[in-house]
């Protein structure tokens, strides 16, 4: 897709429905390339930053690894090398352009990441911030497709923080024409121009897709294919730990809760887990989950993703 090259992945928003399925369409050849793999992967003289202002080993392995399958050289930069010494984020970007085709950022802040995007002029990859976390939903969406055949007018329901995953599942179903129904206590839910800018997405483009937030884990459950969590208390939280445990009692994932479902549905969950929390192991180990594919198709995405926009 010439319409990708050159771009960014910041929220998942920014892109049209023929581009998301571009991308799962790649994922899928490359990872069926990759198991039937019988050479090395010839260099290409590109490079890519891997900026972690939070660590995370799913997400540097996954696109160290992707680099490596493309010929691209990763170079990972932590907290003290990024940012560091009070150096604007201009001024950083305006180095790393210089010497990379790529930059991979992950941090707290959205506006970091969008002031990054502002001042490169090589594509710029959301790879987690506290408000979208667009790598992981390609790589469910990618799951989801490899399950079910198809995305469109599945139902998606989410159960527990309206956090980073919540807002990006939104747009994401928008965009895959799939109903998305978000369950989560008051004063937890998704953030509003997430939801709206959902529902605004499959306006737009005319997708079917629908967007709900409803407080009843059990009603969000109710006939859904598909079945997803988060921690409830993510990177940055943990001093809110026991009060968000609280706050979330009723919204653990169990094999009542899964029982409610559609029986052929599935239980995802981006890792990691907090078994007895979010999900109870009966689940997450049971016959219906497919957290292990989804972590593995973190690879194959993020590494679609990459050889499109490059």
């Amino acid at each position: 897709m010439q319409s990708l090259k050159g771009r960014d992945l910041l929220t998942l928003g920014e892109l049209a429905p023929e581009e998301l399925a571009a991308v799962l369409d790649r994922a899928e050849a490359q990872k069926r390339a990759r198991l039937n793999a019988r050479h090395a992967p010839q260099p290409t003289g590109k490079s890519a930053a891997l900026i972690f202002m939070k660590p995370s080993m799913r997400t540097r392995v996954s696109f160290e690894l992707a680099c490596v399958d493309l010929g691209i050289h990763p170079v990972v930069l932590g907290p003290g090398d990024a940012f560091s010494r009070n150096e604007t984020i201009h001024d950083t970007v305006k180095v790393l352009e210089r010497y990379v085709d790529l930059i991979v950022i992950r941090t707290f802040a959205q506006a970091d990441v969008e002031e990054v995007a502002r001042h490169s002029s090589v594509p710029v990859i959301n790879a987690l911030t506290d408000d979208y976390h667009p790598c992981q939903v390609l790589a469910d969406l990618l799951t989801i497709r490899e399950h079910k055949g198809e995305l469109p007018g599945l139902t998606l329901a989410y159960v527990g923080d309206g956090n980073n995953m919540a807002n990006t599942l939104m747009l994401g179903g928008a965009l895959a024409g799939m109903h998305v129904v978000i369950a989560a206590p008051a004063g937890f839910e998704p953030r509003p121009e997430a939801v709206s800018d959902a529902v605004e997405l499959a306006a737009r483009f005319g997708t079917g897709a629908s967007v709900r937030v409803v407080r009843s884990a059990e009603e969000a459950v109710s006939g859904a294919d598909v079945v997803v969590t988060d921690t409830w208390a993510s990177m940055g939280q943990e001093a809110e730990h026991d009060a968000r445990v609280a706050a979330f009692a009723g919204y653990s994932v169990t094999p009542r809760l899964m029982a409610l479902a559609k029986p052929d549905a599935v239980f995802m969950h981006c890792l990691p887990a907090h078994r007895g929390e979010e999900v109870v192991d009966e689940v997450i180990d049971g016959p219906q989950s497919i957290v292990f594919d989804e972590a593995e198709n973190r690879l194959h995405a993020q590494r679609a993703w990459i050889s499109l926009v490059l």
